[in-house]
């Protein structure tokens, strides 16, 4: 899957005071650049060094066709998806929170690869979890 690149940052969840600020300024930057009704809009995590308690690099992109830069995920992976409850405002979080959950269980084996949010257009939101 080939998107295109809107802006990214390099961040960690867990030793990095400035993570929200940093995330939060990526995202209101894409907020200027895409149709919010029109378009699928993507969170991609990646470049991880270690685990989710490591640095991690992530993307806002778009399936349109516009720009220069793109980031490309490889269709070969294998994903997990877990659905946000969209009608809670920490949806995304819990949800974060119940994957690191499930893999400190043992009941997820991440790869580590590419991992993103998917925002479709009628509000619901998806995230893929590269998996084993």
């Amino acid at each position: 899957m080939k998107l295109h690149l809107i802006n990214s940052t390099r961040t960690n969840n867990f030793n990095d005071p400035g993570m929200m600020g940093k995330i939060q300024a990526i995202w209101d930057e894409a907020s200027g650049k895409v149709e919010r009704h029109r378009d699928i809009v993507y969170g991609i995590y990646y470049d991880y060094e270690s685990n989710y308690k490591g640095d991690y690099s992530l993307s806002v992109a778009t399936e349109n066709d516009s720009g220069d830069a793109w980031i490309e995920i490889p269709d070969d992976a294998t994903y997990e998806v877990f659905t946000v409850d969209t009608a809670d405002e920490m949806g995304i979080v819990k949800t974060w929170r119940s994957i690191w959950e499930k893999e400190e269980a043992g009941e997820l084996r991440r790869t580590y690869t590419y991992d993103y949010e998917k925002y479709h257009p009628g509000g619901e939101i998806e995230i893929y979890i590269a998996v084993m």
